[in-house]
């Protein structure tokens, strides 16, 4: 793949930033390391943030409904999860050099992975005791992040194009499921799921958004997905389907309380549980940061994996304190990436930023809230579709005319697909089984790593130039 000319400021290796001192000129910056005028920078972070509220919030409004929280402790949980997601974004894209952050355009927040063996988890113990229960499984799921995160990073030899290709792929297209359910009304408990209206509004959202993408330029293009959401927000107030409620409710401001739901508590079922779903996320987070490293033209190297995955264990061990769920990367902000070529990863920051804001004050939460969920959903399948065209991309360099890869790919994409054509497929499987081949994107991964052994390295002494093929 072809990457830009590399100026002194490149010269240090993959995923390497430019050193203060270094005194190229503007022209020899990386875009993952532009920094924009704020009159490009604010719009570009607020499109992030629009796209990525909606599943930030899910993984604690659903946990919170599950045990029985009122609309006080609801706030509570929503507004510790944005806080932990800004936190970690922060460390994601400034990082300490060496140790912490990949240093990327990349979004760390709550994993609706979870959300099952989380359920289960509350499920099994009785009111009072759910949270502390989770709680404490997920504070020991992010020791083991930080324990086998640098593992992830040493095994990257077994990821080439033809393995990271399909995984992107499988990352957009089984997250397809997720706009088409905002683009019904999001709530499939309701009466009027489906309904035409919600559809229109998709539907209208997404044709604003390609009107835009034809014949706007420079800025406003590259912005095209805020401007979606927010003549899809205007258009839909009219016919009353813009809740302003979350504004009468949410309280102004709300400091987080250490341990506000319970000291942790540490179940052993619970435990595993939880680990094994870490064991999943770190899968799907380094197939993110593999996926932004191809958008963004820059390289990631084992030792970016491993800051990245240890910037996912710190805000795992450290978001239960304050109300967090396990944190791991946000497919749907890699997709912003894509669409609108904008990589600078202070972009990304200043979105984080604002997270952690929102989760300081959740009145100003509750005003990003107000973006319908079927805007989301018009929104959320250029946004998705695009992950899945950057793994085709991928996919087109890796040597396809070899039959070995082709059946490797075709394996692997079928796999992956397997959860989203038939749900209920693994129902009948250990709850370990579920929970990793439950997952698309991890099964897919698994089957495509398997393969890529199989054909490339048992047996042989070198693997086939079209395999090992550096993206």
């Amino acid at each position: 793949m072809a990457v830009p000319a590399k100026g002194p400021a490149e010269a240090e290796g993959p995923c390497s930033t430019p050193s203060e001192s270094t005194t190229s000129t503007a022209s020899q910056v990386h875009p993952v390391d532009e920094k924009l005028h704020p009159s490009r920078l604010a719009p570009a972070a607020l499109q992030h943030i629009a796209a990525m509220y909606a599943g930030v919030v899910t993984p604690p409004l659903i946990i919170g409904q599950a045990v029985g929280l009122d609309t006080a402790g609801q706030t509570r949980l929503i507004a510790a999860s944005l806080l932990i997601a800004g936190v970690a974004t922060l460390l994601q894209t400034l990082g300490v050099k060496g140790f912490v952050g990949n240093r990327l355009p990349f979004v760390n927040a709550a994993s609706s992975a979870g959300i099952a063996p989380m359920l289960a988890i509350a499920e099994t113990n009785a009111k009072g005791d759910q949270l502390p229960a989770i709680y404490g499984a997920v504070m020991v799921a992010g020791v083991f992040c930080l324990a086998v995160g640098p593992f992830f990073g040493r095994l990257l030899r077994f990821f080439p194009p033809l393995v990271t290709g399909v995984v992107i792929t499988l990352i957009g297209v089984t997250l397809m499921p997720v706009p088409v359910g905002w683009a019904q009304g999001g709530d499939k408990t309701a009466a009027d799921y489906g309904d035409m209206r919600y559809l229109a509004l998709a539907a209208f959202t997404l044709v604003v958004i390609l009107l835009i993408q034809r014949f706007a330029t420079g800025f406003v293009k590259q912005v095209a997905l805020l401007f979606g959401m927010l003549i899809g927000t205007l258009a839909a107030i009219p016919f009353g389907m813009a809740d302003f409620s979350s504004l009468k409710s949410a309280p102004v401001a709300a400091l987080p309380t250490p341990f506000a739901f319970g000291a942790p508590e540490f179940q052993p079922a619970a435990i595993i549980s939880l680990c094994l779903v870490m064991l999943v996320l770190m899968t799907e987070s380094s197939a993110g940061m593999l996926a932004i490293g191809e958008i963004c033209e820059r390289e990631c190297d084992g030792r970016t994996i491993t800051r990245g995955l240890r910037t996912d264990g710190i805000a795992t061990f450290l978001g239960p304190i304050f109300g967090g769920l396990p944190t791991s990367a946000f497919a749907q902000n890699v997709g912003v990436v894509s669409l609108t070529k904008v990589r600078s990863r202070y972009v990304v920051a200043v979105a984080g930023g604002t997270l952690l804001i929102l989760g300081i004050f959740p009145m100003l939460g509750a005003v990003v809230s107000l973006v319908p969920m079927p805007v989301l959903g018009g929104a959320g399948i250029v946004l998705f579709g695009s992950i899945a065209v950057s793994g085709i991309r991928t996919l087109s360099e890796a040597g396809l005319d070899d039959s070995s890869n082709i059946i490797l790919v075709a394996v692997s994409l079928g796999a992956g697909i397997i959860p989203l054509a038939a749900p209920s497929f693994y129902a009948d499987f250990p709850a370990w089984a579920q929970t990793v081949l439950g997952s698309g994107i991890s099964a897919g991964a698994l089957v495509a790593v398997s393969l890529n052994l199989f054909f490339h390295h048992l047996g042989t002494r070198g693997a086939p130039a079209a395999a090992l093929k550096s993206s």
